[in-house]
Parts: C-alpha cells; structure tokens; sequence
C-alpha cells in the first residue's frame, strides 16, 4: 500500500445535506440538521476513496475504526465537503484525518482507519466468526 499511496495524499467528496440525513431515531426527529451519524456514512467514503484507488480484484477495504468530534451543525441543502488526508500507512493500515466544512464554517473532523485485505481472508475471518458466534 505503501508504494501505491503517500502521508499527505488528500481525497474530497462532497455531498448536500438531504432530509434522510437529519438526526432522527426510531422515535422521531431529534433536529433537523444532520446527524453524527450521516455525517459518519460520509466520513468512511471519504478516507474509503484512497482503497477504491488502489485496490486489486482480489483485495477489498474493511473498516477498522472512526472518531467523530461534532463542531457544529450542518443544515438541509449546505454543501459539505469531506477532505480526508492520509496520516499513516502501517502494511496495510490507512489512517486518515477528514476535515468537514460547510462553506467557511467547520461541522466536524474525524480520524478514520482502514485495511487492506485480500477477499479471500475477509471471507475467512467472515466464515470463522460466524461458526463460533453462532455457538456462543
């Protein structure tokens, strides 16, 4: 991963907030602004751009771990745009900060982590958890 991606590479996605990203929970409408969660879905695609780059037909990302800090809310129809940076490659480990902006205003920052691994052992980790989850 290391040869194929660098500390510093910058991937942005942008994305207008919609109504089925407000914070809303089975029990109705908390705000009517976007949630940390939405916010989350967006965040993983953005560090998640760096994978879809690089990867092979055989090899597929899976999420490791994400950190939200919350700053501000953003409103139905603000643009927000994700900015992920690459902090560290470990093997193959991507761990990224993402920088969310509307406009001028920041609404959140987060560290992301993902990893690299071939289908085949993600289909093994799969297949072994769900054996032994099944039993206990």
């Amino acid at each position: 991963m290391e040869t194929r991606l660098s500390v510093g590479d910058i991937r942005v996605f942008s994305h207008n907030v919609k109504d089925t990203d407000i914070a809303a929970f089975d029990t109705g409408m908390v705000h009517p602004v976007c949630s940390t969660f939405a916010l989350a879905k967006y965040i993983e695609w953005t560090s998640r751009l760096f994978i879809i780059d690089i990867k092979e037909e055989e090899e597929e990302g899976i999420g490791t771990m994400l950190q939200i800090e919350h700053l501000s809310p953003a409103f139905i129809g603000d643009n927000l745009k994700f900015e992920a940076t690459i902090i560290s490659i470990n093997q193959n480990e991507l761990i990224c900060n993402v920088d969310i902006s509307a406009g001028k205003r920041k609404v959140a920052k987060a560290k992301t982590g993902q990893k690299l691994l071939t289908k085949h052992r993600l289909n093994e980790i799969f297949s072994s958890l769900e054996k032994h989850g099944k039993k206990g």
